[in-house]
């Protein structure tokens, strides 16, 4: 009988023990992670940009007229001195006549008088008078040559025609715009920067760009900075000199554009979030790592800048590491997690 309670007490331990182990096994913690990986954040700001052109030349003629030849079409590549359009001259030639016959006129009246002027025969006054008249009608006849001449239009730079503001029989007016001519060799990128963010941006500020039209990427160069605020939006105009080699960028195309500001963490850098980083009793960093066995463990890191809502670690992390981003709160030294 002594044996049998024995027997019963043992088997009554056991069961007991069995079930207090079986009561300290946690069940395993449902966090979200995340693999260390280069360049994990780009965090350099978007801002939207317009291609415009370096220069834009407006053509026009010098006179009034109608015109009557247009030679060029928008969007066509011109030489400088190429011909652009022609003016009816009609008027210009028969004054260019007219000066031509006075010039003769004149000139052969000097050739008379000039020999009674060599003879002694001609008075001093006459003689001035008549070098005087022919002066003149030289210089009418070069005003006329001039007005003939300014009824052709040429182009006074190379580039491409951005608009043709007058046709064939309309009228063009002095100094009125035939066409524009643009210089996109090099373009300029407009941006508006709000002025919050103006003080990070300088002349030399390297920036990408890319244009989804084209499927293009370029790098920019100088910027030019505005110094005068939009009254409404607060924002500075800046202006990023790109290369157009082939001349694929044309002027109105959007584009997206990023600076990398001074202090701007490098792609390839390790970036984790600010929120995964925690702090232990002794002031020290560190962040929960899991490992292929599916348990926490603490890595004490070092950090550096922030930018945005993440920050670079610049030690105590590797490159392909698996952290803990959420579910934290619960985890101690080798806790089981599931992600």
């Amino acid at each position: 009988m002594k044996n049998v309670i024995v027997m019963l007490l043992a088997v009554c331990l056991v069961s007991s023990c069995g079930q207090k182990q079986e009561h300290n096994v946690k069940a395993p913690v449902r966090v979200k992670t995340l693999v260390v990986s280069p360049g994990m954040v780009d965090n350099r700001q978007t801002y939207v940009g317009i291609v415009e052109e370096r220069e834009a030349t407006a053509v026009s003629f010098t006179g009034m007229g109608v015109v009557k030849r247009m030679l060029v079409n928008e969007g066509q590549t011109v030489a400088k001195g190429q011909l652009i359009a022609e003016m009816d001259d009609t008027q210009a030639r028969n004054l260019l006549s007219g000066a031509e016959a006075q010039m003769a006129q004149a000139s052969d009246a000097l050739e008379r008088y000039k020999m009674l002027h060599d003879a002694g025969s001609l008075p001093e006054v006459q003689w001035v008078e008549i070098q005087s008249k022919v002066a003149q009608a030289k210089s009418q006849l070069e005003v006329a040559k001039k007005n003939l001449a300014d009824c052709r239009l040429t182009a006074p730079v190379s580039g491409i025609v951005g608009k043709k503001l007058v046709g064939a029989g309309e009228t063009a007016l002095p100094s009125q715009a035939v066409v524009s001519i643009l210089d996109i060799t090099t373009v300029k990128v407009k941006v508006s920067v709000p002025e919050a963010e103006i003080a990070a941006i300088n002349s030399n500020t390297p920036s990408s760009i890319k244009v989804e039209a084209i499927d293009g990427s370029y790098q920019g160069g100088k910027i030019e900075k505005g110094v005068q605020a939009d009254a409404l939006t607060h924002t500075y105009d800046i202006r990023i000199n790109v290369a157009n080699d082939g001349r694929k960028l044309l002027p109105g195309m959007v584009a997206s554009v990023r600076f990398v500001s001074e202090g701007s963490q490098a792609i390839g850098s390790k970036m984790i979030p600010v929120t995964a980083v925690q702090k232990n009793s002794d002031g020290t960093l560190f962040v929960w790592t899991v490992g292929k066995d599916s348990t926490a463990h603490r890595a004490v890191v070092t950090i550096g800048q922030t930018q945005g809502n993440y920050v670079s670690v610049k030690d105590g992390l590797n490159i392909g590491d698996r952290i803990v981003a959420e579910g934290y709160q619960k985890l101690s030294e080798n806790s089981k997690v599931v992600f």
